[in-house]
């Protein structure tokens, strides 16, 4: 059971950027599939997930409206549009699964999930 995100760089205030996250060892219809991002000196933060039933979303309240969570059951990926970049959006970004987790994960934090891609740098700068 595999995460591979990918997708991150350098963009300017206001840009847009398109994170994937590749899913192998498992389905997306088995695990949902957490964006987190965390800042240098900063928490890990839980910004966006997408349900493995219905692929019902949540955002948090700091990308709500500028970024969008999204799923390819056939390519077994799971996507992060987002636009409207702005420079506090700068972090490492990584995506989890709690597939194979017995118990519930804090989807706010990342906490007890055990299944992480490697992080991508996102970096808003002007």
């Amino acid at each position: 059971v595999q995460l591979q995100a990918s997708g991150g760089g350098s963009v300017q205030p206001g840009g847009s950027l398109r994170l994937s996250c590749t899913a192998s060892g498992f389905g997306l219809i088995n695990g949902n599939i957490g964006w987190f991002r965390q800042a240098s000196g900063k928490e890990r933060e839980g910004i966006s997930y997408i349900s493995k039933g219905d692929g019902s979303t949540y955002y948090s309240d700091s990308v709500k409206g500028r970024f969008t969570i999204s799923r390819d059951l056939a390519e077994n990926k799971v996507y992060l549009q987002m636009d409207s970049l702005k420079p506090e959006d700068t972090a490492v970004y990584y995506c989890a699964t709690d597939y194979g987790l017995i118990g519930g994960a804090d989807w706010s934090t990342g906490r007890y999930l055990e299944v992480w891609g490697r992080g991508t740098q996102v970096t808003v700068s002007s």
